[in-house]
């Protein structure tokens, strides 16, 4: 009985890593999410280039023309589409327009590709943050993750393939940013969005087998997300820095053992646009080499796609000693064995 069952469970395995990705792109028919910027841009920039029709949301246009405008200027194949949607992914009325525009303009009832892609940060502690912050960081990464799915599957239950890519975080396996910074909206929405999806791998194969998912999770990724959660958290295009978000960075700082009072209100905001200028310039993977690998990684056909030879890291790490992961010693081991500096 345990061999006929331990049999059953390597044939299952071996068909899974056998299955076929979806090798071409062109022609097809993308939603990405999240286009105006980061690994959302680049992904729509990758799949034009092959040919593939991109419907884009994001919460401001003109990101999204920006990325558009980068598409034209690479001469994308004659006959491709590319639309673009204002939407707030984590607000079901705005995702159900969405759907209803791309179905118009991109003149179809089906879509195969899904990338749910769209995320901010913030909201990381429960007691030092706001509840609207705390919430609205949640909901982005993960309600519109799920609702991308409950909206689109029904276009993609028309299509002869479909392939539902859903990003997760490194933060979906290790809840930690490091040992003095709270990060509790973004990583329980992380393992949410992880969680999900490796339930979705069943659900598909006997609802929808001509389907696939899969759930990206990304290390340090050079993006502009800090800028912009910052942005999206006050509701404003501007880059001005109020005073709240100026009293929560001066007790971060604080919290880290720093003099934050000897800073002055000019210092926090050095500090913050510094902070967001080095996550985007001394990430160890681009924008534009982690939308590489996530398509590469569809075309495979593989479910688990871990960005950055950080991620990769860290997931044998935690995955090694689980019960260590959230002591100091873990943190500072692993940073160096990646390559992060502490303090940066």
């Amino acid at each position: 009985m345990v061999e006929g069952v331990g049999a059953s469970l390597r044939t299952s395995a071996q068909n899974t890593l056998e299955e076929a990705g979806m090798k071409d792109f062109a022609g097809r028919i993308a939603v990405v999410t999240g286009g105006g910027s980061g690994m959302g841009r680049e992904l729509v920039r990758q799949l034009v280039a092959e040919g593939c029709n991109v419907a884009m949301c994001d919460v401001h246009l003109g990101p999204m023309q920006e990325t558009k405008a980068l598409c034209e200027q690479a001469r994308i194949p004659q006959g491709t589409r590319i639309t673009s949607h204002v939407a707030d992914v984590s607000d079901e009325a705005q995702m159900t327009r969405f759907r209803d525009e791309v179905a118009a303009q991109q003149d179809t009832d089906r879509i195969h590709l899904l990338f749910n892609n769209a995320g901010i940060g913030g909201g990381g502690s429960m007691i030092a943050n706001s509840r609207e912050e705390w919430e609205r960081t949640f909901n982005i990464c993960w309600r519109g993750v799920y609702l991308g799915c409950r909206l689109f599957l029904p276009m993609m239950l028309k299509a002869d393939e479909g392939h539902i890519v859903n990003t997760s975080s490194i933060n979906g396996t290790w809840a930690s940013v490091g040992p003095k910074i709270p990060h509790t909206a973004y990583a329980a929405a992380k393992f949410a969005v992880k969680g999900y999806t490796e339930a979705l791998i069943t659900d598909l194969r006997i609802n929808a087998p001509h389907i696939k998912c899969s759930v990206v999770m990304p290390g340090h990724i050079g993006t502009s997300i800090v800028a912009n959660s910052r942005k999206i958290q006050a509701g404003t295009e501007a880059d001005d820095i109020s005073a709240v978000e100026l009293a929560q960075a001066r007790a971060r700082i604080a919290s880290t053992g720093a003099d934050a009072a000897a800073l002055s209100d000019e210092d926090i905001k050095a500090k913050m646009q510094e902070r967001a200028r080095n996550f985007l310039t001394n990430a160890p993977t681009s924008a534009a080499e982690a939308a590489t690998i996530i398509l590469n990684g569809v075309k495979a056909g593989q479910w688990r796609i871990l960005v950055g030879a950080d991620a990769v890291e860290i997931d044998k790490r935690v995955r090694a000693t689980p019960e260590r992961a959230y002591d100091v010693a873990f943190f500072e081991e692993m940073a160096g064995a990646v390559g992060w500096r502490l303090g940066a």
